[in-house]
């Protein structure tokens, strides 16, 4: 716990970080739909903020050199807290758009700079621990947020105040924290081209799975209020889908260390493939029967990612960790803007029914890619396999914490004693 204890004031801005960024996503889409927004232009201001979201994740090593992290950290909290105020402000979707893309460029930097200074915090006693508390923290603050819109509504200005305090307020703990300054993290570069050799199965799921799971945070409210859900019901349906992300992961990683990843993999795809079509032919406006339908939804669908990042690992020398991470976030992250603008163009056209046979379909083609995979393939043999980790999206370095442990468990196996060094 005392090696813990340093690391309280990161957990709590990390705390107040996620739970506005999942209360934003969901609240941009009922309020652009209160606003009389078409679903088509909410999708391409959820595509907007994925765009951003992008675009930070590759610059802000940049920034944190320049300026270090305390003042990357304050300035990006001012221009998001600000963005997410003239959101209100300004009712207009070419603005929203842009004020959309700046936000998630923003997010994209804060959540770096949390997790570059976390790495820099731990160490291979604490690692596993520290993974395992901010997954955590991730799971219940953005599934408490999801019900502040039904307190506080989506038509009021107060939830996008009390969006801007919290978005300062995770100033606070990062200000009172110690006052180490921990290194920035190193430039990067990567080659698509090469992540797809390494493993054109982990890049094809990463383009799938933000087709689909960037579809259900960004879309799914909008479903959920066209079904004739009320506020309520809609903050418990996208609650139970991440929740539902959390209940396969330690299963699916323990069955994928022992046996050929890519049959996880499937398994899961066609879980997600099969709850998608329940709730299309059989939840109809029923709410339990959604609630059921989007947990399970969420249990097979939200684990994939980790699933293709661990399959892509195995293919990868220690050097090539970081080029990897970078090239998977990069392929998510096109899947991750195509999705919301796809399926809100779907929506709009044919209804919110046919919003999880997208998700199907998505995920259809990833069961016959994989299938393909594996004919022309071999498995990786046990012994040469990481170790699974559960992943939060949020930046290439809790990517870097997570494979950290992996390649630490994978040394201890093969009896190297390597320490762990910045790469």
């Amino acid at each position: 716990m005392n090696s813990i204890r340093p690391l309280i004031p990161l957990f709590a801005a990390a705390a107040i970080l996620l739970a506005g960024n999942g209360l934003q996503g969901t609240l941009i889409a009922l309020r652009g739909a209160d606003e009389g927004f078409s679903t088509l232009v909410i999708g391409v201001i959820g595509a907007a903020y994925f765009a951003g979201f992008m675009g930070g994740c590759f610059i802000v090593p940049r920034i944190l050199r320049a300026v270090g992290h305390i003042r990357a950290f304050s300035a990006l909290c001012a221009i998001a807290a600000s963005g997410t105020l003239l959101l209100v402000l300004i009712v207009d979707p070419i603005a929203w758009m842009a004020l959309r893309f700046v936000i998630g460029l923003c997010f994209a930097s804060l959540f770096t700079t949390v997790d570059s200074w976390l790495n820099s915090g731990v160490t291979n006693e604490n690692r596993a621990r520290v993974l395992s508390i901010y997954r955590l923290i991730d799971m219940i603050v953005v599934t408490a947020s999801q019900y502040l819109i039904p307190v506080f509504g989506e038509s009021s200005f107060a939830i996008f105040a009390i969006l801007a305090i919290m978005i300062s307020m995770s100033l606070v703990p990062i200000s009172l924290a110690d006052r180490s300054n921990p290194k920035p993290p190193r430039s990067f570069s990567f080659s698509p081209t090469l992540i797809w050799r390494l493993s054109p199965i982990a890049c094809i799921s990463c383009i799938a799975i933000g087709l689909t799971n960037a579809t259900f945070r960004l879309i799914g409210p909008i479903y959920a209020q066209a079904i004739g859900l009320p506020l309520t019901a809609i903050a418990t349906f996208m609650g139970a889908g991440i929740l539902g992300g959390t209940v396969l992961q330690y299963p699916f990683g323990v069955l994928s260390d022992r046996y050929d990843r890519r049959i996880i993999l499937l398994i899961a795809t066609a879980g997600a493939t099969l709850a998608g079509m329940f709730i299309n032919s059989f939840a109809g406006t029923d709410a339990v029967l959604n609630y059921v339908g989007i947990f399970i939804f969420g249990a097979f669908s939200l684990p994939l990612f980790s699933l293709a990042a661990a399959h892509a690992n195995d293919h990868a020398t220690q050097e090539q960790y970081v080029q990897v991470a970078a090239g998977l976030l990069f392929f998510w992250s096109i899947g991750a803007i195509l999705g919301p603008f796809i399926s809100s163009a779907l929506m709009q056209g044919y209804g919110p029914s046919v919003l999880f046979t997208f998700t199907s379909a998505v995920h259809g083609a990833l069961i016959v890619a994989t299938l393909w995979r594996m004919r022309v393939r071999a498995a990786v043999p046990r012994g040469a396999r990481g170790r699974y980790h559960a992943l939060l999206r949020t930046s290439l370095s809790f990517n870097r914490m997570a494979s950290k442990e992996g390649r630490r468990a994978r040394d201890e196996r093969s009896g190297n004693g390597r320490q762990d060094k910045e790469y």
